[in-house]
């Protein structure tokens, strides 16, 4: 193990050192973000150390000129990642989460997820920055939850739902759900028409899309979003209106054939949308007056 050794722990102790000058930093980035899953507590380390997360901010705010117009290199790109992991490293440690929210942090990424060019350094830059938000509401705190509806970070992420890469999709999607999971989540999507309304477009446009281009680890996220909707009675009323037939057919039956958590989710919905409903005498559901 790594942390065992006193050699390389002073080399760790080293390249954190030199995150704090220009000249040393990017091979210091380079060399911590590959060793952050074997240094269980690299996240205080780098939180706590003089200048550090300061020279971590410097490396993202230099980025900001080459977003518009967009002319990110993949060398810039590489190096500003590395440094969003080290982020990442301290989202997702118990002893920094609540530090690094208070320092509001993940605003420094927006700019990122705003990003809407289809090229790689651009892709792999937004992929990196959802991926600290991921490990922020991986940890399912409910202050994560709450900081993050006081920013714009829904918008962003069903944006990047609707015209992201699979992947970036996929972890958007999954940021959707946990908010979605949390009460004060839900609540907050279903307190206004509008934001109900923009979620479910958003996830129908997803749902035709899937029936095209299938991704059963997509498809699990926006069945499990759909079927949290469900849990409330306002959402419930608008989308037995508004889900997408491709949900109550057997469009992804071949897809899901193996995956039965999934099957079982689709199944509760489809379930809880019909509970409740006002049926005529045959048990066709009558329209609402």
């Amino acid at each position: 193990m790594l942390t065992t050794g006193a050699v390389d722990r002073e080399k760790i102790y080293q390249w954190i050192n030199e995150l704090s000058s220009p000249e040393t930093r990017e091979n210091a980035l380079l060399e911590l973000s590959k060793k952050r899953e074997s240094v269980p507590d690299l996240a205080p380390m780098l939180w706590h150390s003089f200048g550090t997360i300061a020279a971590l901010l410097q490396e993202i705010v230099n980025i900001y000129p080459s977003i518009n117009p967009p002319t990110l290199t993949a060398h810039q790109s590489n190096r500003v990642c590395n440094a969003l992991a080290l982020l990442q490293c301290v989202a997702s440690h118990p002893e920094t989460r609540s530090a690094f929210l208070a320092a509001h942090i993940p605003l420094f990424l927006y700019p990122f997820l705003h990003t809407v060019s289809k090229t790689r350094p651009f892709e792999y830059l937004r992929l990196t920055s959802l991926g600290v938000i991921g490990a922020l509401v991986k940890t399912d705190e409910q202050e994560v939850i709450n900081f993050l509806l006081t920013t714009e970070i829904i918008p962003l992420c069903l944006r990047i739902m609707e015209s992201g890469s699979e992947l970036s999709k996929t972890v958007a999607t999954f940021i959707l759900q946990k908010i979605l999971l949390d009460d004060t989540g839900l609540a907050y999507i279903c307190q206004t028409y509008e934001r109900f309304s923009h979620v479910a477009m958003i996830l129908g446009k997803m749902v035709l899309q899937l029936s095209k281009e299938p991704s059963a680890r997509l498809l699990k996220h926006v069945v499990r979003c759909y079927l949290r909707l469900s849990d409330n009675l306002r959402a419930r009323e608008a989308l037995r209106q508004c889900l997408p037939d491709q949900l109550k057919d057997s469009t992804f039956a071949q897809v899901l054939k193996d995956d039965t958590t999934t099957k079982r989710w689709l199944a509760q919905l489809v379930k809880n949308l019909q509970e409740g409903q006002v049926t005529d005498a045959r048990g066709i559901p009558l329209a609402p007056q």
